[in-house]
């Protein structure tokens, strides 16, 4: 009996023992838990600590942040360089400035410029004189030749005024003949040649123009000893113009003389003969381009000055073009020269 209480007082003080071991536990576990966040947070702190002071302290340093919209730095425009003689002021070659902010709108400017012909000018110290003159022409072309020229173009077909105009242009076959040789134009005065002999006897002494054909192709060539005397420097002189036959110069009233006697109708006799073939000729050419001359004088403020000017300038392209083609001409021939002397 009294081993069997003591064992009961074991187990009792035993399971007492147990019961405030787990209340300890109990009790000190909210002290183990609140140490082990003290712990925690204080295994954290320095880096929290330190970021939080050096954010206060010192700025962030600078980060590479991209903007939706950048700030552009202008660039400037590529430099163009223009040569000084590209652009000419009151006769001095200076460069322009402008060129960087025009751009193209220069250049196509300059290249008008560049493409614009000069005027060609003629004195006229004799124009009171030429001015008369010029009004006793128009008289002359309005109230006699143009109404003839109507009258005999209706009467007279086109083909058979065309075939008269070749008549009369083959029979100044010696003006061109006499021009080519003395521009030492040798090839065109063999053409002139050609043309001559094959339109007098295949073209029936000229009315057609068998030579300007595909197949022989010998091209009318516009010459006349005016042209001549330009090609050797002759200037135009002053301006003239001539009762019936029209605007002039100085140069080309040379030419009238040489081209009286190089014409063989100049030598029709009686004289009035001559003059009744050169007056049909004069009507025959003015039946095939009536309007022409009207059309001149209606678009000019000054009739008088536009077919001055319009004159002059037509008389230079002639010459231009005959001093181009005999240069080439000349450039061609002394190759072939220079070619033998090398070898």
């Amino acid at each position: 009996m009294r081993q069997g209480a003591k064992e009961l007082h074991t187990r009792l003080l035993h399971d007492e023992h147990r019961k405030s071991y787990i209340h300890a536990i109990k009790h000190y576990a909210y002290l183990i838990a609140l140490f082990a966040l003290f712990a925690g947070g204080c295994a954290h702190s320095p880096d929290r600590a330190l970021n939080t002071d050096h954010s206060i302290s010192t700025p962030p340093p600078p980060q590479a942040s991209i903007d939706s919209k950048p700030e552009q730095n202008p660039v400037p425009p590529p430099e163009i360089s223009v040569k000084p003689e590209s652009v000419n002021i009151g006769g001095k070659d200076k460069p322009d400035h402008t060129q960087d902010q025009t751009g193209s709108k220069d250049e196509n400017l300059g290249d008008y410029t560049g493409e614009e012909e000069p005027t060609i000018t003629i004195s006229d110290p004799l124009e009171p004189f030429n001015r008369a003159m010029y009004h006793f022409n128009d008289k002359l072309y309005f109230w006699v030749l143009k109404p003839v020229s109507q009258g005999y173009g209706k009467i007279v077909p086109e083909f058979a005024r065309v075939g008269v105009q070749n008549f009369f242009y083959n029979l100044k076959f010696p003006i061109r003949f006499a021009s080519c040789l003395l521009q030492a134009e040798f090839k065109s005065s063999a053409k002139e040649l050609g043309r001559f002999v094959i339109n007098t006897i295949w073209g029936i002494g000229g009315l057609m123009d068998p030579a300007s054909d595909k197949q022989l192709n010998l091209p009318k060539n516009d010459v006349d000893l005016g042209q001549t005397l330009g090609v050797y420097g002759v200037g135009h002189g002053f301006y003239i113009v001539w009762p019936i036959v029209g605007p002039s110069s100085a140069r080309d009233s040379i030419e009238l003389v040489g081209e009286y006697y190089l014409y063989p109708i100049s030598y029709i006799r009686p004289w009035y003969a001559w003059l009744g073939v050169r007056g049909y000729e004069m009507v025959n050419d003015t039946s095939l381009s009536i309007g022409d001359y009207e059309s001149l004088k209606e678009a000019a403020i000054d009739p008088y000055e536009a077919i001055r000017d319009a004159y002059v300038q037509h008389r230079q392209k002639q010459l231009e073009k005959k001093v181009s083609k005999h240069n080439q001409s000349s450039a061609n021939t002394a190759q072939p020269e220079k070619a033998g002397e090398h070898q």
